[in-house]
């Protein structure tokens, strides 16, 4: 523990006299910010905590695929309701084309699931997960 507060003092700077420009320095000034320290302990806490990239990846694509205004309101009425491509084209004002075009897309992140009935089929949320995922947005928005 001792060498590690050793190379965790060897990381430290003080702001006088580092180059900085004015307003990075007026910033950091503003944060509180005096000196700068890479405290080790945390840094290794953080790599043991890390996620592998692959599931990186997959999370970043699924917030990717909730970012479109359009996904996001299929996936907003499937929380409640089984519908089917011309339901949610009714709904959403797309054409079907394009809501099955998202559905595919929504599909292929494991976000809905589709259950066929004779000729027509309906899609609903994967599971209770993705509910519990865009309940959760919904409330931080509206607090």
């Amino acid at each position: 523990m001792h060498i590690d507060l050793i190379y965790e003092h060897l990381f430290i700077y003080l702001q006088r006299g580092n180059g900085m420009g004015s307003a990075k320095a007026k910033l950091i000034q503003e944060d509180g910010c005096q000196i700068r320290v890479v405290h080790l302990d945390r840094v290794e806490q953080a790599r043991e905590d890390a996620i592998s990239e692959r599931e990186v990846e997959r999370l970043s694509l699924t917030y990717k695929v909730l970012g479109d205004p359009n996904r996001l309101k299929i996936l907003m009425t499937l929380r409640n309701v089984e519908m089917c491509v011309c339901d949610l084209a009714a709904f959403t004002g797309l054409s079907e084309s394009a809501v099955s075009h998202q559905l595919r897309r929504l599909k292929d992140l494991s976000l809905v699931k589709k259950r066929r009935a004779g000729q027509v089929i309906y899609y609903t949320l994967d599971d209770e997960h993705v509910a519990r995922l865009l309940n959760l947005g919904l409330e931080h928005v509206r607090e």
